[in-house]
């Protein structure tokens, strides 16, 4: 057979890389399927406990009646009519705190596993009857403050547990489901309450409510204080406000919220309810761009997320991203051999070789839902440098040189290891290392003539 130059051979190798690239592809794709399995089967496992939960409230909602004169024609007569109208005032309290309990729980079904929590809320508020209702075209005559209601928003109402307990001035008022608040999408529960004296309102509140993933609070009002302690070692924060202080350790997290009404930018009374934080109707998931808060038709919200910190997806879906480096080095190390070192290696023991390397992130994902990320890491990358070392030993005409082989792939996987661990610093890793492999390349391959057609006979080993 007639000998090809290293040229030929560097163009080869590429050629096979590329065509790799394809099934590497389709192992993208199937993190990807698998990762929409695991959130349906998510879905499911927490179907019955609520999705992510939106609460909001109290609000006070103060009926009242107003004239409206109208002037009719009837039968070439003119005429003048009087209507009755009745509206409604929305009152938000002018000082509410919010004592938060989250008790996550972990919940698995075949493969997939998610977390829910419950969270307790104990509520303080005062509602104070403002002494400028005239700017609002209102007089207090015109109040209907024996018809007063109090409401109370969540997104899912399915998730509460057991009965609220709402007290209004010390004493208990009985509630009805429905007539929520429209700022955490229409759902609560209220209950009716006789303000004729119009005095200053205190209003305590307790209730559970089960939810998964995030936990959002709408603020409104004059001043709102939200404390929030759970056990879940690894909160995220989101929505429209960060929290004033947060403490996060290996016992769990507490973080606080204080919310002045000039940072929501609301008025204390309004004539319609306050807009939802967004369309909850898609997938009932809170979280959001702040940008959005800024648009018409949103309101600002405090969000808790339960942040799974070993999603066996994500890390798996980035380290397939570094699989063209996997064939890449590999690859590079037999042209090496094959230029360098006098060995010959053919285009199909490439493809072979490839294969093996393609392999190895079917095999984590297939582990990964089984035993977690980390040992199904070590499996896989100990069973497919196995099997490439004892190939290269027939590819490469020695175990010396397979040796190196399997020494350059466990150098591979530990560093991606370590890339994927990283997280903010692994691009900087990444690149440096990329720099001082290409460096050696470079040094190894110096006194190749890439154009020559046959090697000498006594050509050193790699």
């Amino acid at each position: 057979m007639q000998e090809r130059s290293p040229g030929f051979k560097l163009l080869l190798t590429g050629l096979v890389g590329f065509v790799l690239m394809i099934p590497l592809l389709m192992v993208y794709g199937l993190v990807s399927d698998r990762q929409h399995q695991a959130r349906v089967a998510q879905d499911a496992i927490t179907a019955g406990s609520g999705g992510a939960q939106v609460v909001s409230g109290p609000v006070l909602v103060i009926p009242y009646e107003e004239q409206r004169v109208t002037n009719e024609t009837v039968n070439g007569i003119a005429a003048t009519r009087t209507q009755t109208i009745r509206k409604q005032l929305f009152l938000s309290p002018d000082r509410h705190s919010i004592e938060t309990e989250l008790q996550p729980e972990r919940k698995k079904k075949a493969l997939y596993e998610t977390v829910i929590y419950l969270a307790k809320m104990d509520g303080e508020a005062r509602f104070v009857l403002p002494s400028d209702l005239s700017r609002f075209g209102v007089t207090r005559e015109q109040l209907l403050l024996d018809e007063t209601q109090i409401r109370f928003g969540t997104s899912d109402p399915r998730g509460l547990r057991a009965v609220a307990d709402v007290r209004v001035g010390g004493k208990r008022i009985e509630l009805e489901p429905g007539e929520g608040v429209r700022s955490s999408g229409g759902a609560g529960f209220s209950g009716t309450i006789d303000w004729s004296d119009g005095g200053p309102l205190p209003v305590e509140y307790a209730y559970t409510i089960r939810g998964s993933r995030s936990l959002t609070l709408v603020p409104r009002g004059g001043q709102t204080d939200w404390n929030v302690s759970s056990t879940w070692q690894h909160p995220g924060f989101g929505g429209s406000f960060l929290p004033d202080s947060s403490d996060i350790s290996s016992e769990g997290f507490a973080a606080s919220w204080s919310i002045g009404n000039l940072a929501l930018g609301q008025s204390m009374v309004t004539q319609e309810d306050l807009p939802p934080v967004r369309d909850l109707g898609t997938g009932g998931d809170p979280a959001y761009d702040r940008m959005e808060d800024r648009q018409v038709g949103t309101s600002k919200s405090a969000t808790i997320s339960m942040v799974e910190p070993a999603d066996i997806y994500s890390q798996v879906d980035r380290s397939v991203k570094y699989g063209f480096l996997f064939i890449g080095f590999t690859f590079l190390a037999f042209l090496l051999f094959d230029v360098v070192g006098g060995a010959r290696v053919a285009a199909a023991e490439y493809l072979l070789t490839g294969a093996g390397l393609v392999l190895f992130f079917v095999l984590l994902l297939a582990f990964a839902e089984v035993v977690g990320f980390a040992l199904a890491y070590v499996v896989a990358s100990a069973a497919i440098i196995g099997l490439l070392t004892a190939y290269s030993a027939a590819v490469l005409g020695g175990w010396k040189r397979a040796g190196f082989i399997g020494v350059l792939l466990s150098i591979l996987y530990a560093g991606l290891y370590v890339l994927l661990s990283l997280e903010a610093a692994s691009l900087i890793v990444g690149s440096v290392t990329m720099f001082f492999a290409l460096a050696g390349v470079m040094y190894a391959t110096r006194n190749v003539e890439w154009s020559r057609v046959g090697q000498n006979e006594e050509a050193p080993e790699a």
